[in-house]
Order: C-alpha cells, then structure tokens, then sequence
C-alpha cells in the first residue's frame, strides 16, 4: 500500500455520490503516489487485515427492500444500490423502483411495507419505524416524486368511508429470505459510515 485517502459517507449519499467523489480523491492519491514511486519518496507499507472486508458481487435480488427490516438498514440498501441496480419493491406483483428513502421524525404507526400518503409526502412501515420514499418509478414509467405517484392512485391517501386512512401494501417479500450476514447497527459502524 501506497497511499490512502478518507471519504466520508453521509445519511443521504448513494452508491453513485461516493463513487463521484471517489474518482476525484483516488486520481489525485494516484498522481501522488507515482510521483512518490518515480522520485523515491513514496513509503510502502502492508495493507493491515483488521478493517478489510470481501464484497461480493451486487446481484437485482440484493436490491430487493424487505420492509420487515430495521428502517436504517433499508436506507442503507437503498443508497448502496443507487443508481444500479436500483432498489426495489412490488406491489401486487408488480415491480417499482425506489428512489432515496428518509427517515421521519414524526411517529407513524405503519406495519411493514404497509403505504400511507399525506399531500406532500409518502410514509411506508419497515420493521421498526417509518421511512419517506421521496422518489418511486412505477412499471413501465419514469421516476417521478412519491407524492405525485400517491395522487395518481385512487386507492392511496385521503380518507376512506369509514374515516380511516387509505393505504396500500408492498408485497412482502417470501421467506426465505437470502441470509446476507446481520445487519450492520450505526452503533457498531465506524464513525462517518452510519
């Protein structure tokens, strides 16, 4: 090992934001490492085994949210899978594109998957709290804002005729469901990946 730089990952980046960033801050740490190679300066030392860690191939089945999840660990999904292969859901068999997800301050009582719409915005249930979807790409049409998605239906927001907010359901995902290790907890995240 040569050289390394830090990159820190905020709440909001996505796989796309980092790799951005990434290809700036990795061509300049390559410019100065075969400066440092050609001049003799450089310094190298062997990578540590502590911190490196094997990434398997991303795979559509990866991307796929399930909402029985913790809601930070389905944002985390989300953002590692955008642009591609793009996180997912279905909803009566049907497959939907996810744009970034939020998490909410306001309390929203949603089971899992389980779709409210207010006028601004969309809430959906995870596994243990509630998430904004701020963007959702139906079949067959362009991205577009949940809350313009959420007014397109007629089955979704609004009160129903027993008072009662109209909701819709994503399909929950079937069991079983593809072990991928435990679930990384920001606690336990080193600082600045959480």
């Amino acid at each position: 090992m040569i050289g390394t730089v830090e990159e820190t990952v905020t709440p909001t980046d996505t796989a796309d934001d980092l790799l951005t960033r990434l290809t700036v801050s990795g061509g300049e740490l390559l410019s100065q490492s075969l400066t440092g190679l050609e001049s003799g300066t450089a310094v190298v030392t062997e990578q540590p085994e502590h911190g490196a860690t094997y990434a398997g191939k991303i795979t559509t089945a990866d991307a796929r949210v399930d909402w029985r999840r913790p809601a930070a660990v389905i944002q985390r999904v989300t953002r590692a899978h955008t642009p591609a292969p793009g996180a997912w859901t279905t909803l009566d068999g049907e497959r939907y594109k996810l744009g970034l997800l939020l998490p909410v301050t306001q309390e929203a009582e949603l089971s899992p998957g389980e779709v409210l719409a207010g006028k601004s915005r969309v809430l959906v249930g995870t596994g243990d709290a509630a998430l904004e979807i701020t963007r959702i790409q139906p079949p067959g049409r362009k991205m577009m804002t949940a809350a313009d998605w959420a007014r397109g239906r007629g089955d979704l927001g609004g009160k129903g005729s027993t008072g009662e907010a109209r909701t819709v359901v994503f399909d929950p995902v079937p069991d079983p469901v593809p072990d991928r290790g435990p679930d990384p907890v920001p606690e336990q995240m080193p600082e600045g990946e959480q």
